[in-house]
């Protein structure tokens, strides 16, 4: 039995942070997982900087809600979710991403949780699991699902290693580069024939 894992920003949706670094003109808040392959030390950076310009979960949440997904994301989920269940699987975290997976149809999402002050400012994030996205996988497989999986950054790529089957959607090309093994689709109607091949159904 097939299972599908998909990461949420660059899949599904634009990314969160550029986006917060548009409204709030922190250049620095650009870097994503995209760049930096030590997500720890990249969320720490985060929310030192979020702290010294006194910006607060409330109005990050309103940036998320004015967030568009991507084009043709939603008939591709719901394509998806036809033939296989679906998991969206995120470094994100659920007060981040909720906006998000509504207009998805609020598919089953494995994400993260953050704490915040008094004055609302995040002062920490609570990692669900060590390496959840490799665990969710690899828990999916001790389970008899060959789980397909699909990311575009560093953080993902542990995910696509441990999947029977991983694929990379408009990686940037320095993940490109170091993971040559991956296949490479930058339009979901190419994803939808990866994946229809992988189930054995007509392309």
């Amino acid at each position: 039995m097939y299972i599908t894992c998909f990461d949420l920003e660059g899949v599904f949706t634009p990314e969160v942070w550029i986006n917060v670094a548009l409204k709030t003109d922190i250049e620095e808040l650009k870097i994503t997982t995209r760049d930096e392959p030590d997500y720890n030390k990249l969320m720490k950076r985060r929310l030192k900087l979020l702290k010294e310009h006194g910006i607060t979960l409330k109005e990050i949440q309103e940036i998320i809600a004015g967030m568009e997904l991507l084009p043709g994301a939603k008939e591709f989920i719901d394509w998806v979710r036809s033939l296989v269940q679906v998991i969206v699987v995120t470094d994100s975290y659920i007060e981040f991403a909720m906006p998000l997976l509504e207009k998805l149809g609020y598919p089953t999402c494995f994400c993260h949780n953050l704490e915040t002050n008094g004055n609302g400012i995040i002062t920490d994030y609570k990692l669900r699991i060590d390496n959840m996205k490799k665990e969710t996988v690899r828990a999916l497989k001790q389970m008899n699902y060959t789980v397909i999986a699909t990311g575009d950054s560093y953080n993902d790529v542990a995910m696509l290693l441990e999947a029977d089957n991983g694929i990379l959607f408009r990686p940037p090309n320095n993940v490109i580069k170091e993971f040559p093994q991956f296949p490479i689709v930058t339009e979901y109607s190419d994803l939808k024939k990866i994946i229809a091949n992988h189930l054995g159904l007509e392309k």
